[in-house]
Formats: structure tokens, sequence, C-alpha cells
């Protein structure tokens, strides 16, 4: 098999043929998928062996210590000898890969050949085609995790590590100094702990990398910037944790860590960088300064990683082997996303050029992969683009007398919930109804008072009487009909969804840009309701990213619903799931930078993960094999120490330093179909601003149609602007 090592004398990187390892008791073989370079501790090992003699030294005193106590031992020549020999050896590369087991060794139950692992550890995890991995430094990678991403294990551990020995609560302030590899990782996971972050670091790439992951700021720290944050997010008091992920000789990291850290706050080194403590600085705020050690408990300890030997959970919870896991878990639910990350993936084979280029500073990565035989290239990330919104915007006229309207449609949605209260509306006409058959058009005329009843969809657009119009057909007819009817110059409020692929909505949006018409609305009438409009405003402004969790339990469909039409009438998340995303959206005040989503069998079950360029996430469990007497709609959304709860529209809570929960309960269930109708027909009569911007309407839509494209392709997609 080949491995890649490298001599500490001379500093070559070399990949050689060397034995296949035996598979001993109490592990397992595995066959390398990805392996990961750490871009810090890997490079800084093959910096320091290019160096001259007196270069590694100085590099090294601990070492040189060593050296000097041989020399009283044993003597200048015995221990020249030995370091000679020592140095002029080959020594391998590596500690954080994923792969495949390939033979399990005596007393290992928990995994069977051909089970994906993630593996850690610079003795057992190393790049390499094949490794033979003990108990405790091996855990099973979670079913729809990619290869690819499970690599990262060992270094996610360090990080998860080091964010442990900070102790974050929820609501705290912390500062990362360092934006590389661990950098990142610190950053998400705090980011999903409920803190808000600022990060420090002098490369403006890494910075805007740390902020798209959920920083809430982040600056050069020798700007003005990182202070400028931390005095603003904390009310001048400092920030509750430091977490020096840097490297290097300064001591600049450990010296602005006092100056920014709160009375009595805690300072966490994870890398490896200079630790001159300045005494006055930390002994006048009595600063808790303390060290991580590697990926946890059990690391250095023989009988732990070599041995198996396991430490009882009650009395250390998180271990070498359990942190791993757990990272490993964080990212199978996308609570962290190293994709991001992921600067380059090297063929095995090409490990030594792929090494000089990163020493040479030719390849400047965050995180580097060696992708080993066998494994097939895989495919970038995929990316839908959402469109952009081209219009030149005219003045839109104020309407003086009663606001006419055409509806296209008189089904029960139509005639259930939007035309009773309309027709109850002052300053409200309708005009006609259009439909295809026409008894229909009769029995709503009839009903609801429509001046006339028709089949002709253009005698309706050509009438420069009708104000607005609305579109309440079944799915596969709302593009076209919209399209229509913007270049008719029409106001338009169409029910979900506005279309049911790319194609449609682009062809929505070339209607506008043609005609200069963007005075459209679609039908998301959750952001309307009473109940959790009145929650938010309780709920107050958040500086950190918030979490959200949306169950819809959305029952079974009786046999024979049009719904189940998916050849024309698009899945039923494609028909109903733009209410839910755009709900989410509306509460966290952005639109989503990313979808993932994973299916049930059958497709009837999703789980929905959307990601919001602060960090936030919001979680969409959209389920068919509920009970049926369990409330459709449940949400709960948490930031900075807060928390919304939402139960159907029928009751809210908000949790702070005081609860509030809704002081009256609504006389019948309110999902915000009147208040939209209210802002919809102020928006028509006076001219102004429609109720959405037509930009978040198109994002909305994008985000609900990814979800396809993200369980086709079983990996997160990243929704894409100009």
């Amino acid at each position: 098999m080949k491995q890649v090592v490298q001599n500490y004398k001379s500093g070559e990187l070399a990949v050689l043929d060397v034995p296949v390892p035996g598979c001993k008791p109490g592990g397992v073989l595995v066959r390398s998928a990805y392996s990961l370079i750490s871009t810090g501790t890997e490079l800084m090992k093959v910096s320091e062996a290019g160096m001259s003699m007196l270069g590694k030294a100085r590099s090294r005193p601990d070492q040189v210590a060593k050296v000097m106590q041989s020399v009283a031992t044993n003597g200048v020549p015995a221990t020249y000898r030995k370091v000679m020999g020592k140095l002029d050896s080959y020594t391998p590369l590596g500690y954080s890969l994923s792969g495949v087991v390939e033979q399990v060794g005596a007393g290992i139950d928990e995994v069977k050949v051909g089970d994906l692992v993630a593996c850690a550890g610079n003795e057992h995890a190393l790049h390499a085609e094949l490794n033979w991995v003990p108990k405790n430094l091996f855990t099973p990678v979670p079913d729809g995790l990619a290869p690819r991403h499970a690599a990262f294990g060992t270094v996610g551990s360090i990080a998860l590590q080091g964010v442990r020995q900070g102790e974050p609560q929820l609501g705290e302030v912390a500062l990362v100094i360092g934006l590389g590899l661990i950098g990142q990782l610190v950053v998400q996971l705090l980011a999903a702990s409920g803190v808000r972050v600022v990060g420090a670091d002098p490369d403006p790439v890494r910075c805007e990398l740390a902020a798209r992951l959920g920083a809430a700021a982040c600056g050069d720290p020798s700007s003005a910037a990182v202070e400028t944050a931390v005095a603003e997010l904390t009310g001048g008091h400092g920030v509750d944790q430091v977490y020096l992920a840097a490297g290097g000789g300064s001591n600049q990291p450990v010296e602005l860590a006092a100056r920014l850290c709160r009375d009595r706050g805690r300072v966490v080194d994870i890398g490896k960088c200079r630790l001159d403590l300045p005494w006055n600085a930390y002994y006048e705020k009595e600063l808790d300064v303390r060290f991580s050690r590697s990926y946890g408990p059990g690391r250095y300890d023989p009988e732990y990683e070599l041995e198996g030997r396991d430490y009882p959970i009650g009395y250390v919870r998180w271990t070498e082997r359990r942190n791993l896991a757990c990272f490993l878990d964080l990212l199978a639910r996308g609570r962290v996303d190293v994709e991001p990350l992921v600067s380059h993936v090297a063929d095995f084979d090409d490990a030594v050029e792929t090494y000089r280029r990163l020493k040479g500073g030719e390849l400047k990565a965050v995180a580097v992969l060696f992708r080993y035989p066998g494994q097939k290239a895989e495919a970038p990330a995929p990316v839908v683009e959402v469109p952009a919104v081209n219009v030149r915007r005219g003045p839109a006229r104020a309407v003086t007398a009663p606001v006419r309207l055409a509806f296209v449609g008189a089904g029960n949605y139509a005639t259930s919930m939007l035309l009773p209260p309309l027709a109850q509306r002052d300053g409200v006409e309708l005009s006609t109804v259009v439909t295809t058959t026409a008894l229909s058009g009769a029995n709503a005329q009839k009903k609801f008072g429509f001046a006339r009843a028709t089949t002709d969809l253009d005698a309706v657009l050509g009438d420069k009487s009708i104000d607005a119009v609305f579109v309440v057909t079944r799915h596969s007819s709302h593009a076209e009909l919209t399209r229509q009817a913007l270049l008719a110059g029409k106001t338009v409020f169409v029910e979900k969804p506005l279309a049911l692929s790319e194609d449609e909505l682009a062809g929505v949006l070339a209607a506008v840009e043609e005609s200069g018409n963007d005075r459209l609305q679609v039908g998301f009438n959750r952001r309307f309701a009473p109940l959790l409009t009145e929650a938010k405003q309780r709920f107050g402004t958040r500086s950190g990213p918030a979490h959200l969790r949306y169950l819809v339990n959305a029952g079974q469909l009786q046999h024979g619903s049009w719904y189940l039409r998916q050849g024309t009438e698009g899945t039923r998340f494609e028909g109903e799931g733009g209410h839910f995303v755009d709900t989410a959206s509306w509460l966290l005040g952005a639109d989503p930078v990313s979808v993932y989503a994973v299916a049930s069998s059958g497709n009837e079950d999703l789980q929905i993960v959307l990601r919001y360029p602060d960090g936030s996430t919001a979680t969409i469990s959209y389920v068919t094999s509920g009970a049926p007497g369990f409330p459709k709609e449940t949400l709960d959304l948490v930031a900075d120490g807060k928390v919304l709860k939402l139960d159907d529209f029928v009751r809210a809570s908000v949790y702070r330093r005081k609860r509030w929960v809704s002081s009256r309960l609504p006389k019948a269930r309110d999902k915000g179909q009147n208040a939209e109708l209210a802002a919809f027909i102020k928006a028509v009569r006076t001219g102004g601003p429609m109720p959405v911007p037509l930009e978040s309407l198109v994002a909305t839509t994008a985000a609900t149609l990814a979800v396809r494209t993200a369980l086709a392709g079983g990996a997160p997609v990243t929704l894409a602007r100009p």
C-alpha cells in the first residue's frame, strides 16, 4: 500500500510503498476514502522539516531540553547517534480521515465489513491507503453524511473540545482569534450553541468566510473593528470567552484576549501560539485560562486509545470517541457545514505536489482533502440560481373609486377563505369571476355578488376598469395566468405556489421585466397572522443567530385528490411548502442561502434545513404520517436566550426574563388571510408598496423548488444570487 511520509532531517516528502498493517484484536482495518490535511498543524511540521538544524532547535525548545537531558545522562556521542537516527527516519503525516471497514479485529462488534467510519489519531488515521484503528479512535458515520465531510471528524472534535472547555451559555458573546480551519469550526459550533461570535484574523477572506458561517462580526485584530464589535455586542463589558485558535510566535492574541475579555471571563487555548501572559492584565480581571487537550478526555492515555478501555459516561461525559460521534451528528443534521471550508480536493497520488503548493503559498486553503483510489470524484455542491428581479418601476396609480377585483377560479379555497371577507369589505367591488365551467361561475356570482361571470379570460385582462386580478386556480396554471395578468398591467394576487419550476418562475420575471409591472403578491398569509405578528414583536430584535423548528403535520390526502397529481400539479411540498419557507424567512429577517433535504421512502415525509446569511437555521419537518388529532403547525424559535413558541395559531408564548403568554385566545384559528387581504387592498388603493417585496417572493419560491434538487443530489444546495 502507499503512505505519505516525511524525513524530518532533510525535509523530504514522499509517497512510499509500505506493508499493509495487520488487523489486531480491539480494532479495525480501514481503507481510506478521504483524509484531511490540517493546514495548521501539518504545514507547521512540514515547514520545520525544511529548516536548518539551528532553525529546528529554535522552533522546538522542548525537544532541545530533552536532548540536553540525554547528554547529561548518556553523553554526547550516544545522544548524537540517537537524535540523528530519529531525525533521519521517515515519519507519518495525517490524523483525520474517513474510510470503509475492510477487516474487523477480535472484540469489535459495533461495526462490520463495508461500514463507513471516521477515524482519529496521529498514529492511526494517517495519510495512507490502509490504517489499523483501535476501538476508541473510530466511530460509525451517520447515514447520509458524505465521506468527504466525515473526514473532518478529528479536527471537528478538537474544535468541539475547545468549545466545551469554554462552557458557553445561551446569549453569551465569544471572541475567536484565528480563523483557520479550527477557528472556522469553533465559530460554527458556538453559533449553533446560541452564542454570538466575533472573529479576529488578518486575512479578510477568512473573515468573510466566518461571517458567512455564523459570526456576528469579523475583522483584523490590529484594527479597531474587532474592539468596536465587542463593545457593541457586550455593552462595553467585554466578551465572556476568548478562544485562541491562532498559531505563530506573536503574543498579540494573548494580549488581545486580555483586553477584550470581561472581568472573570474565560480564555481557552486551542491552537499553538505564544503564551506570555501579561500578568497585570490577567490578574486584574482574574481571567480563567484553560487549555484544551486535543480531541478530549482519553487523548494521550494508552489504556484508552490503544487498549480500548472506555471511561464511564457517568464520570466522563465527553471522551475522544464521544466527541467524534457528536461532531459527525452535528454535520449530519446540518448544524455545522464543512463544505465551504474545502478549498481543494487532490488525488492521493498527488500528495507530494499538494504539500509543495501549500508550503510555497501557491495553494491558499483552509482545508484540503486527499481522495483515495476507488473514490469517484464527487460532483461539486449543487447550486440553484435565485433569479434577479430586473424592473424599471413606474409610479403605481392610486384608485379613487372602489377597488374592482376579478377572480380567476372559484374553487374551495377561494370561496371559503378569500371571497367571504372581500364581499363584506367596504371600498371593494367584485367585478368579474372567470371559471372554466359556466355553472361554477354562476354559483360564485350568486353567492358573493359578482357583477358578472364569464369563461373568457381575455375579456377580463382587456378590461381597463379592473384594478386587480386574483389567480386562484390549480397549481399548474398559476405561473402562466400570473404572467398574462402582469403583461396586461394588472395588480396580481396569486395563491401559492407562484411557480412549479425554475422555467415557470423565469417566465413570470420576464413578464415583470417586459411590462415594468411588479405589482405582485403571493398568498403567503402566515406572516400576517395576528397572533404570530404579536409574538414576533414581543420576541424583539436579536443580535445572534437563531434556530427555528417548524413541524407541519400535513396528514394524508383523500384518494383522488388533485393534489396527488404530481405529474401536472407538482409535489405536495412544492404546492404549499412556500408557506413555511416564507414564515421562517420572515421570522429570521432574511432569505435562505442554502437548502438541505432528506425524505422517507416515497418522499412523503420531508426534513428540510435552511441556512441563512447570519448562521441562523430553520428546520421544517413536513410529515404526512402523524396523528390526525395533533395540531397541524407548531413552531419554536430560539435566539439570544429567548424562545418563541406557536401552537397552531391558537396560542403563542415568548419566554425571556418575563414570560409572555398570549393574553387572549382567538375565537377561531387565524392564519392571517384577512390581514393579508387588507394589506393587499390597501396597496392597490393607495399605489403604495406591495405587502411583501418581490425579491422575497422569488427567493422563497426558489428555495421551495430547490428542495427537489437537494433530495435528488443528497447534498446541500447553495442558493446563489447574482
